[in-house]
């Protein structure tokens, strides 16, 4: 098995330059690289990923699967399945190390590679096999191949984006929002697995179903039912604001039901926890454009800061406000409840996040 590939410190340093182009089609195709010319193609990721047939993804076919078309952010995406099957080890430390090294692969300082998307509905089963050493992160890191890893300029028309809906490109100029709508159509193809997990007996699935649920694509209403279901019978306080980040962020992606009406209900409501209420509050202002009402300011001012970025690195929804401009949760929320106030030296710093062995990502990755 290889060694993983390396740390963050070393990412940092040896990597080549991240280049990306944002914008229309005369900016891909003067890049030199003609993407718009792949489109519906097998060198389409999207096409690929729709074309797998059920028993090569039930049957881990990894042969099946064109990998070499596709690279990731050290090259050809051959060694891929090595490292898939890798997580199925039985030895706990070179399953963890595969998953470090699948991640800063695939997933690498907020870039999304179509690899990402190929694995995804093998990573989807891997987590479901209960013998899986690291079945948190390996969930974790399905639900990260469906984001595209830029929130954007505004924290607040950031908190529910998932992405894929505006040209990107990843440093070796493949369509990075074509690699994000591969791994959002692949969770929603086998959503029955997520579903299923909803259920497990570990809390921290649990939350990570939900977060790999509300990223799917399209089976919007019976994902929602699962997840409102499941929030019914959820007695975890975590668990519930995860729930309830899951449903808006579906429901912002699709507009099939009013979650503002809902996240409202559950923020307004004192007897709900902390995390419950924290967390529905900031879905409510993630759904809609109102003005922020005092009570729900008051309520958010008063979290003191370390809880907030506690509640920030635990609920992956949330991962926008310890990422955002190197700035503590409590900085980014200011910045969130009033959009025109910059960054001042006051706001307390935080380490950058991007690399899969970074934290909060690290803390999921390795379990």
């Amino acid at each position: 098995m290889n060694a993983p590939r390396g740390a963050c410190g070393e990412c940092d340093a040896a990597r080549k330059e991240k280049v990306r182009v944002d914008g229309d089609l005369d900016a891909a195709t003067s890049w030199g690289h003609g993407c718009e010319g792949l489109r519906g193609t097998d060198r389409d990721v999207r096409v690929v990923v729709a074309g797998m047939p059920v028993g090569v993804r039930e049957g881990f076919v990894y042969e099946r699967v064109p990998w070499d078309r596709f690279a990731h952010a050290y090259g050809s995406a051959a060694d891929v399945p090595e490292l898939l099957e890798g997580l199925r080890s039985g030895d706990a430390a070179v399953a963890g190390d595969c998953l470090s090294s699948l991640a800063g692969s695939v997933c690498d300082q907020g870039t999304r590679y179509a690899p990402a998307a190929l694995a995804a509905p093998f990573l989807l089963r891997i987590a479901a096999d209960r013998t899986t050493h690291p079945r948190v992160g390996v969930l974790f890191l399905a639900a990260e191949a469906a984001r595209d890893g830029h929130v954007g300029a505004a924290p607040r028309t950031g908190l529910l984006r998932v992405g894929g809906d505006h040209m990107r490109f990843d440093t070796g100029a493949y369509r990075e929002d074509w690699s994000v709508q591969a791994a959002r159509a692949a969770i929603a193809t086998d959503a029955h697995i997520p579903i299923a997990l909803l259920d497990d007996p570990d809390p921290r699935m649990r939350t990570g179903a939900a977060y790999v649920l509300s990223a799917a694509a399209h089976r919007a209403e019976r994902i929602s039912a699962a997840l409102h279901e499941r929030l019914r019978g959820e007695g975890d306080p975590r668990v519930r604001a995860g729930l309830i980040l899951a449903i808006a962020q579906l429901a912002h992606q699709h507009r099939h039901e009013d979650a503002a009406a809902f996240t409202r209900a559950h923020w307004a409501d004192p007897a709900h926890a902390l995390v419950v209420r924290a967390s529905a509050a900031l879905a409510w202002l993630g759904l809609v454009d109102d003005p922020v009402p005092d009570d729900l300011r008051a309520f958010l001012e008063a979290i003191p800061a370390d809880e907030l970025d506690r509640l920030a690195g635990e609920l992956p929804w949330l991962w926008p406000l310890a990422r955002h401009g190197g700035v503590g949760a409590k900085a980014v929320l200011r910045r969130v409840l009033d959009p025109n106030i910059p960054a001042t030296a006051d706001d307390p710093p935080v380490r950058e996040q991007g690399c899969a062995d970074d934290p909060p990502f690290q803390a999921v990755y390795r379990k």
